[in-house]
């Protein structure tokens, strides 16, 4: 009976050191599994500021060009009613041209009118 005794307490004695063993190994296996997610949350950390400052970045941009548009859009409905103004007096100066051409056709009959009277008087002469 004793060595029966002997070998159980040899067997709970070599489980107790293999469930140690396994415990341990268990333990370091959480212990890599925390440091891997630890770094891998850390990664993901570091892209989110990275993403964080590229959409400010961009949205700084966005801003800058948003101005820029109105801008342009300013100066762009500027040069409309410019153009407006200018085609007004265009069209002004188109109309009063064409009045004074008239003016010139009418003067140039009443010229040649005096000048037949003219020489028409000199015939009498």
């Amino acid at each position: 009976m004793s060595t029966v005794l002997i070998v159980v307490i040899i067997v709970v004695v070599l489980l107790a050191v293999a469930a140690v063993v396994i415990g341990r190994r268990r333990q370091e296996q959480r212990r890599i599994e925390r440091e891997r997610l630890a770094e891998e949350a850390e990664s993901h950390r570091d892209e989110a500021q990275t993403r964080a400052a590229k959409a400010t970045q961009l949205s700084e941009q966005e801003q800058a060009k948003r101005a820029e548009a109105a801008e342009a859009a300013e100066v762009a409905e500027r040069h409309a009613r410019l153009a407006a103004e200018h085609q007004d007096q265009a069209d002004r100066l188109a109309a009063e041209s064409e009045g004074a051409a008239e003016r010139v056709e009418r003067e140039r009959e009443r010229a040649r009118r005096h000048s037949q009277k003219a020489n028409e008087i000199e015939e009498e002469l």
